[in-house]
């Protein structure tokens, strides 16, 4: 595709048909890349807000963040599958239970350890290699896949565009939607964002710090199921799938700043159609995708260590 770029910047003008035609096809490229960096930014924001929602209350590192997505892909899988339920009911399901198994992991592993922030971050990523030796163990790593819930496509402007992802990318829209409303409209909303501007206030105030960020890795956790459950007919289901989408979701975080909720946001749509510019233009180098990430991540590290919307945190913190 980059060719059509190099070739229509030389034509000249009135070459008839074969301009128009390359004006087409790179109409079609643009409409690919814009589709293709909505979806990717989306699913990006979701799995980078739920992080960052953690890391402002408790300051926790959880790098095994990604792995709860592919548990939940697994359980819908399972669910569908082997249970024979609907996607849909497959999808509450696993979302609940994945929520739960959350909750479960930062009782047992996390809330004893966090105070101290490497403790958290070692134990973290041990937790998400268990669960991808898990995950190997039990399917073999072998390539899966689970329907889609709505078949078919609809042509926009010569591209298709599945129903699957109209689908995934209004979804992840509205539970966007309604996590802010979760934040600025409850109770729960308002102590969180109290517990993450500052816990000490915060405690002196009446509030349960320590329920709120139990609660809070509980709304973090289940955001990433809402991921998975969201992304999973759209891709393969393999024990290293979270691999990637951490290492964009640690970019997004860095790159928007450590604990903005408004700077994952916009990092994850930055890095999806950045994302999307590599693959369409580059199809040959598109395993460089997550490199590109790290590359902006390290700029951004380097000019604004704060990230785009960060600020710096006090010391004793």
């Amino acid at each position: 595709m980059i060719g059509i770029y190099l070739e229509l910047a030389c034509l000249p003008a009135g070459r008839g048909f074969g301009d128009w035609n390359l004006r087409y096809n790179m109409a079609l490229l643009i409409i690919d890349i814009v589709i293709s960096g909505l979806i990717s930014g989306s699913v990006f924001a979701l799995l980078a807000i739920g992080f960052s929602l953690i890391f402002g209350v408790a300051r926790i590192v959880n790098i095994a963040h990604t792995a709860f997505y592919m548990v939940a892909a697994y359980c819908i899988y399972v669910v569908t599958h082997k249970m024979g339920f609907h996607p849909i009911w497959a999808m509450v399901i696993a979302i609940i239970l994945v929520t739960l198994l959350g909750i479960i992991c930062y009782k047992l592993f996390i809330n004893p350890i966090r105070e101290h922030e490497g403790a958290v971050l070692i134990a973290t990523i041990a937790l998400a290699m268990a669960f991808q030796e898990v995950m190997g163990l039990i399917f073999t790593g072998t390539y899966l896949s689970v329907p889609k819930l709505i078949n078919g496509y609809h042509v926009i402007l010569g591209v298709k565009v599945f129903y699957q992802q109209i689908l995934t990318f209004c979804v992840a829209l509205l539970i966007m939607g309604v996590l802010w409303v979760l934040l600025t409209k409850t109770k729960l909303g308002l102590a969180i964002r109290s517990t993450a501007q500052d816990r000490e206030v915060a405690n002196l105030m009446g509030i349960n710090e320590a329920r709120v960020a139990m609660m809070t890795m509980g709304v973090s956790v289940g955001l990433a199921a809402l991921t998975g459950a969201v992304v999973v007919p759209l891709t393969v289901l393999e024990p290293h799938m979270w691999m990637h989408p951490l290492i964009m979701m640690m970019a997004v975080v860095v790159l928007g700043g450590l604990g903005s909720l408004k700077g994952s946001f916009l990092g994850a749509y930055i890095l999806g159609f950045a994302e999307a510019l590599v693959v369409f233009l580059a199809p040959m180098g598109a395993f460089l995708k997550g490199s590109v990430a790290l590359s902006i991540m390290i700029l951004v590290l380097l000019i604004r260590p704060e990230g785009l919307f960060g600020v710096y945190f006090e010391e004793e913190r």
